[in-house]
């Protein structure tokens, strides 16, 4: 899963990235709200954490614009200023959730868990499929047998994706934009790796290839 965090503290931004990142997050940070909205409007993300206060534009008139250009990327607003006229205000404009500064990173990273999944239709708190789950904290896949299986980064959020977009057709160009960062070196072709290591750990069948188009999670064999 990538996401792009806008926030223009120095200190704050770097180390909300890093713990992002250690979480399973592929993540870009902008420093200014002009910047946000364009990296915003042409990025796939699955979810942008985004400061109010940004400078040479609101975080608030960012977001605005956004959903008047029919972004409808799932917004996390943070802020300093925690006022329920500020909070109303911001869900008015189009944000998913709100956090209110100062915060502890473990409510950060539940907020975006909770939103993602709901964004994309899972009900409960836990991924997972007949024959596993995935265990979010630890980055490994658990078997129904109790079988488990530790997983690299770009293998969990590569199997998080999928998991939250079974029986879509996924390209490995969209796969590719969706489990690297904007500065990282990207081939599309070192999916196909990855997705045979994940067959490996979650069983061959769950994972299918449709030639010329991509892979389908969940599907079952026809």
């Amino acid at each position: 899963m990538r996401l792009l965090l806008a926030e223009d503290d120095p200190t704050l931004g770097p180390q909300l990235q890093a713990a992002l990142q250690r979480a399973g997050y592929a993540v870009d940070i902008a420093t200014d709200g002009v910047e946000a909205e364009i990296q915003g409007t042409l990025e796939p993300y699955d979810l942008i954490v985004l400061d109010l206060g940004l400078p040479k534009r609101s975080g608030l008139e960012v977001l605005g614009n956004w959903r008047n250009g029919d972004c409808r990327i799932p917004v996390i607003i943070l802020t300093a200023r925690g006022s329920w006229q500020e909070k109303v205000a911001g869900f008015n404009a189009g944000a998913d959730d709100y956090i209110s500064k100062p915060f502890q990173i473990e409510e950060l990273l539940a907020r975006i868990s909770a939103v993602l999944k709901r964004s994309a239709g899972v009900v409960s708190g836990e991924l997972q499929h007949d024959h596993f789950s995935l265990d979010e904290q630890s980055q490994a896949v658990v078997l129904t047998n109790g079988e488990r299986h530790d997983l690299t980064g770009t293998e969990f959020r590569l199997l998080r994706y999928f998991m939250l977009h079974p029986g879509h057709v996924l390209s490995k160009t969209a796969l590719t934009a969706h489990v690297y960062e904007y500065d990282e070196d990207k081939d599309s072709n070192v999916i196909e790796v990855y997705v045979n290591r994940l067959r490996q750990k979650i069983g061959n069948d769950l994972i299918q290839t449709k030639r010329g188009q991509g892979y389908v999670f969940g599907a079952k064999r026809t």
